[in-house]
């Protein structure tokens, strides 16, 4: 936005702030989170405080350091509230769960670490960030978000001490970290009608039997050498002599990569499929689903846990759905996906759930190149967390202005009290 546009829509930021911020407990506060937004969203190449403080009329350096860097307030109430807020507005077909990264210079930037940078593509010194997406076909917005701490930081106090890392803040894997958001949210009332994630979750077990256990349905990416067992296939037990232990059931048959499995099916099972309509038209390929059971030792010993008595598991994997593509011009499958939604469910929604994720593409390019999600230059856990949620709010700001209708109505989400209609 230009600072003329950012300039018109002055009266109903200020009403979103009042709202989304009115857990911040001082005046003076909320009104630099109106400043600090409309930093964010004004034109201009560079969203560090410096430079946004030198494009406002009202810009103060010094004073939006201290409030994004050493204030108190609480992060979390003004997210819950973007959350409660951006949720029935968007009226979302799944939340998405990923993490983002963002490449440092030095050690001092809080979680900062040499580990797998997605921004650029390889191992680099970053901080990665953990979020949940709600979206859908036409708009989507970030929720939650959880900062990684890497294990050289759980054993580091004085990096710790200087980044001001809460005590009970420790080194926690990122799918783990995912499960504890989306506890979060349901903790705010809001729980997910489909979990959708990329193969660093997806291919996770325990990941996906934490979704299992919560009972929330997901459509997740995994890699071709993940490998199962034929829905038909029937595990046996050897016959028992009469001493020691009774065997076990097994599969007797080794589980198949599902590229191998798929392979079998040959293109002529494959059918298209056209999910959305995209920028150059009709987006669609050819996909195939086929009911199978995770394999592996972590699955196997997933579904014996949860088993009512472990002594007496009958050795049956649970079943989900093998999602398959293998668009016209390749030589093989392109992407899978497992499933836990109800076979009923058609190929064809099926297919638009495990593509719906490149919603938060476009979250991230607004998030980071528009409103300066990486552009924050100070090292503490208070700063970022800050700044994060900020970032969050303008963009949930942005979102309503361009879903709601074009004339203040009684149901325009700029009012706290009336439910936010969806309009696309």
């Amino acid at each position: 936005m230009d600072a003329h546009e950012v300039n018109r829509a002055r009266a109903k930021l200020a009403l979103f702030v009042a709202d989304v911020f009115a857990s911040v407990p001082r005046k003076d506060q909320q009104a630099k989170s109106d400043c600090y937004l409309r930093g964010l969203m004004v034109d201009g190449r560079r969203k560090s405080i410096q430079a946004m403080a030198s494009r406002l009329p009202d810009g103060n350096e010094q004073n939006l350091q201290q409030f994004v860097n050493q204030s108190t307030w609480d992060p979390v109430p003004v997210r819950r509230r973007i959350a409660q807020r951006m949720v029935p507005l968007i009226g979302p077909d799944a939340w998405a769960v990923d993490d983002v990264s963002f490449p440092k210079d030095g050690k001092m930037s809080v979680a900062v670490a040499h580990q797998y940078c997605g921004a650029l593509g390889k191992q680099a010194n970053c901080q990665v960030a953990v979020s949940v997406h709600a979206v859908s076909d036409t708009a989507s917005c970030p929720l939650q978000w959880r900062l990684f701490v890497p294990q050289e930081w759980a054993h580091d106090p004085a990096r710790r001490r200087k980044t001001g890392v809460p005590e009970e803040i420790g080194h926690r894997e990122k799918w783990r970290l995912a499960l504890d958001v989306l506890d979060e949210l349901a903790g705010w009332g809001l729980v997910p009608p489909v979990v959708v994630a990329d193969a660093g979750y997806g291919q996770n077990a325990d990941f996906r039997d934490g979704l299992e256990r919560r009972s929330i349905g997901y459509v997740v990416a995994i890699r071709s050498d993940v490998t199962v067992h034929p829905h038909d296939a029937v595990p046996t037990a050897p016959p028992w002599s009469g001493n020691g232990r009774k065997p076990q059931p097994r599969y007797r048959d080794k589980p198949s990569p599902v590229a191998a499995l798929v392979a079998d099916q040959g293109r002529q099972a494959f059918t298209e499929v056209t999910w959305r309509e995209g920028s150059r038209g009709p987006m669609r390929s050819h996909f195939l689903s086929l009911r199978v059971r995770p394999a592996g030792v972590r699955s196997r010993r997933l579904a014996q846990a949860a088993a009512t008595d472990e002594n007496c598991w009958d050795g049956v994997l649970p079943d989900v759905t093998l999602l398959v593509e293998w668009p016209a011009a390749a030589e093989a499958p392109t992407g899978y996906w497992l499933s836990n939604l109800p076979d009923t469910l058609s190929l064809a929604e099926l297919v638009r759930l495990a593509k719906i994720r490149w919603r938060i593409e476009h979250d991230y390019r607004e998030l980071k190149h528009g409103l300066g999600l990486d552009h924050f230059e100070g090292r503490s856990w208070t700063g970022w967390h800050h700044h994060v949620t900020l970032v969050t709010a303008a963009h949930a700001f942005l979102t309503e202005q361009r879903l709601a209708p074009k004339a203040d109505t009684a149901d325009s989400p700029s009012t706290r009290s009336s439910t936010p209609s969806r309009t696309c």
